[in-house]
């Protein structure tokens, strides 16, 4: 079974989000981050797993449902956060981040290496250039570290490497991470149950006042 790993900050405003200020606050850029944050853990929390890691810059809150590891995040570049997160882990290992509160469980039951998954790693690609996603059957911190991140190549590059270290990938379907108001409108149409939409709703209605 795999280990499913978290990597996120604190929801504290100004630390979080930035980009979705304006037209929000950065108070209520915070609490849409909480809001993503507490709908991509419940989710992790209802897929079935070995372990749940959470690799949190900053404290945890009221959002964290029980049953997660908490564990400090590395410091240095995206790069080697990540790979720091891998290091902390030990078998079949799939990453998120918080950006995408529109996951579901089926999204994130994935496996490695059985007869009907002869896959070494499992990629999802974000429509901003990144990746949501990162399953590795042996989360090896190498295939992180140079990776260049926050740019709109970096899940080509990130995916390459998997290939080019003789890794045999399985593609997971795109989605849209949650970075400009324009994103938010977007993923809260696709989970509007979520907490996330929910609280994009409030704040909304708020800004329009």
């Amino acid at each position: 079974m795999t280990t499913l790993l978290v990597i996120a900050k604190e929801p504290r405003p100004g630390r979080v989000k930035t980009r979705l200020t304006p037209p929000f606050t950065p108070e209520e850029a915070a609490s849409l981050a909480e809001a993503s944050l507490a709908d991509t853990l419940h989710t992790v929390a209802a897929t079935p797993a070995r372990r749940r890691v959470l690799a949190l810059d900053g404290a945890p809150g009221p959002w964290l449902p029980p049953g997660f590891d908490v564990v400090p995040q590395g410091t240095g570049g995206l790069d080697e956060r990540l790979a720091a997160a891998f290091a902390a882990c030990s078998g079949p290992t799939l990453l998120i981040g918080m950006d995408t509160p529109q996951v579901t469980p089926e999204l994130l039951a994935v496996e490695f290496g059985t007869p009907d998954a002869a896959n070494d790693a499992c990629f999802g690609p974000a429509a901003d250039g990144g990746f949501w996603a990162l399953g590795l059957s042996d989360p090896d911190p190498a295939l992180l570290l140079g990776v260049p991140m926050s740019a709109p190549d970096t899940g080509a590059v990130q995916r390459a490497r998997l290939v080019a270290a003789g890794l045999r990938v399985r593609d997971l379907p795109p989605l849209r991470d949650v970075d400009t108001a324009a994103d938010a409108r977007a993923v809260a149409a696709e989970a509007p149950h979520s907490r996330f939409a929910a609280r994009l709703d409030r704040c909304r209605a708020a800004t329009a006042r």
